[in-house]
């Protein structure tokens, strides 16, 4: 189904909230607006109500007879990627340019680490990894916090010892599985991809047989 949005006014666009302190370094002009509470606006024929980030509702920009629509509040309706750029003052829709290495911001358990001798797989030394490598039969995970800033989770993932029968990404919140698959020693270092639009927290799982180990490394692990 293409994805459609309908307000009742003539021609929308979309303005992004941003802080004072971003405010005051902007280039701004001052105008005379209005909220303007009687437009309805639906998505796919049916009505949505616009939040912010909080949930508290906010109402479309009468100006200049063009209607301004909050850009956070759309990309979620849409189910599209938002962030902002404080630092060049972009608006980011959908995957970005550059992917986000998992390594910058991963906070997570006993095998997270950056030793050389657990890093390097297939000759390769991965400088920061997640690697499970204990012996017992197991299960093994680790928590991923997008936050709704990005489209797409671009995760590698080697088995070793045993091949991963059971391997998936779950949306936490809404407890949805986003991605199933299973990961053989043949595959080598598998790159899988999930779609992450709108996700707040992911949940990545494997269930690991005994002798077997779960290898991730978080430097070309990345979000998008």
């Amino acid at each position: 189904m293409k994805k459609k949005l309908a307000a009742t006014a003539i021609g929308a666009a979309m303005v992004l909230s941003m802080g004072t302190g971003v405010l005051a370094g902007a280039n701004l002009q001052e105008i005379k607006a209005y909220l303007n509470g009687s437009i309805t606006v639906k998505y796919n024929g049916s009505p949505v109500q616009l939040q912010d980030e909080q949930g508290a509702v906010v109402l479309p920009i009468t100006y200049d007879g063009n209607t301004y629509l909050p850009v956070r509040s759309i990309a979620k309706t849409l189910n599209v990627a938002v962030n902002y750029d404080g630092a060049t003052n972009t608006v980011l829709l959908g995957e970005q340019a550059e992917g986000v290495a998992l390594a910058k911001d991963f906070k997570n358990s006993s095998y997270h680490t950056k030793d050389p001798n657990l890093t390097t797989y297939g000759g390769k030394d991965y400088k920061e990894v997640y690697f499970d490598n204990a012996k017992s039969s197991r299960s093994s995970s680790f928590m991923l916090y997008p936050k709704g800033k990005y489209q797409k989770l671009v995760l590698q993932v080697a088995a070793t010892g045993n091949d991963i029968e059971s391997f998936y990404v779950q949306d936490s919140k809404k407890d949805i599985k986003l991605k199933t698959t299973t990961i053989a020693i043949q595959d080598g270092l598998k790159t899988i991809e999930v779609d992450i639009a709108g996700v707040e927290e992911l949940f990545v799982h494997a269930d690991i047989k005994e002798d077997g180990g779960m290898f991730v490394p978080l430097t070309t692990s990345y979000f998008k």
